[in-house]
């Protein structure tokens, strides 16, 4: 595990080139049995802060499922959430290991069968789950072989999705009085908004509403890419400056084709967009991410899910 720990600086250097790591594990079967291996599941190395083996775990009054109970870990008592429960899977073989996850400002315990290894990827080699999976847990199908025929493939789990399952976001906007608004976009100006977890946009957008905020959304960083270039050209066509059509952009990391390093990367590296405001919204905490977001140019970072957060970093970036 130590070695673990070390390569952190490499797999930070990763989001250079578009390219990340996943670690692979299961869950079981749907009926628990123990005939054969059950589906392999993944989760970017970044929100897991370390593995441990199963230990004991003490139950918690009126604790309902998923939540298994909780443990302590060298002083910090967390909650243990039942993954295969989750997942609608049965652990046959037990669960085994728990996945100590730090993301959103959180930290938890995820209960599993078996690790399986670390592989490194191209965004390019995840597909949006969208139109791939009915399943709402599901944010995207990783291939994890080259061959674009037969190969296998990863479940990403939607990890931001089952932690407002067991722990829902509170914390809400008080919507202004009807129309006024408190920001002074141009008109016909919009903020084009990118993230792969339904639930982040759902969260994203009601908070966008909130504010009378236009905006467009879109699921990954290279559909918010190619939003950005149409946007561009409409502008240049009618005569008229970007920021008359993009006020600014507000995107996540962890996204399939591409994620938001890159997604950042491109605009300030390009002299017609880098002026437009760049805000990281992300579930990826820490002072090494939120310093890596830094390097990249971006113009602000906030942490998901606090919309009184994203909304005064909208108002820090956005004209009053």
């Amino acid at each position: 595990m130590d070695a673990f720990q070390k390569e952190i600086d490499e797999r930070t250097n990763l989001t250079s080139s578009n390219k990340f790591e996943l670690l692979l594990f299961r869950l079981g079967t749907p009926d628990g049995s123990t005939d054969k291996p059950g589906e392999l599941y993944g989760i970017n190395v970044f929100k897991i802060r370390e593995i441990v083996p199963m230990m004991d775990i003490t139950a918690a009054a009126g604790m309902r499922s998923p939540m298994l109970g909780m443990v302590n870990i060298r002083g910090q008592v967390m909650s243990v959430v039942d993954l295969p429960a989750v997942a609608g899977c049965k652990a046959g073989h037990g669960m085994n290991i728990l996945l100590i996850t730090e993301f959103a400002r959180h930290t938890q315990a995820f209960a599993v069968e078996s690790v399986e290894e670390i592989v490194r990827l191209d965004w390019s080699q995840v597909l949006p789950a969208d139109s791939h999976s009915p399943g709402s847990l599901v944010t995207s199908i990783a291939r994890l072989d080259s061959a674009l025929d037969g190969g296998r493939l990863v479940q990403v789990l939607d990890v931001e999705h089952i932690l407002n399952l067991v722990s829902p976001v509170k914390e809400q906007l008080q919507a202004p009085q009807p129309g006024t608004t408190e920001f002074r976009l141009k008109p016909g100006a919009v903020i084009l908004a990118a993230d792969d977890s339904r639930m982040a946009r759902a969260l994203i957008e009601q908070c966008l509403k909130d504010l009378n905020l236009p905006y467009v959304m879109t699921t990954d960083g290279l559909q918010a890419w190619k939003k950005l270039q149409e946007l561009s050209q409409a502008a240049e066509q009618e005569g008229k400056p970007l920021t008359d059509k993009v006020a600014m952009v507000l995107t996540d990391l962890e996204m399939p084709e591409m994620d938001g390093f890159t997604l950042t990367r491109k605009i300030k590296a390009s002299d017609r967009y880098k002026q437009l405001p760049v805000v990281i919204h992300s579930s990826l905490t820490g002072s090494a991410n939120e310093d890596h977001v830094r390097s990249v140019g971006a113009d602000g970072y906030v942490a998901k899910f606090s919309p009184p957060e994203l909304a005064a970093m909208l108002r820090k970036v956005l004209p009053p």
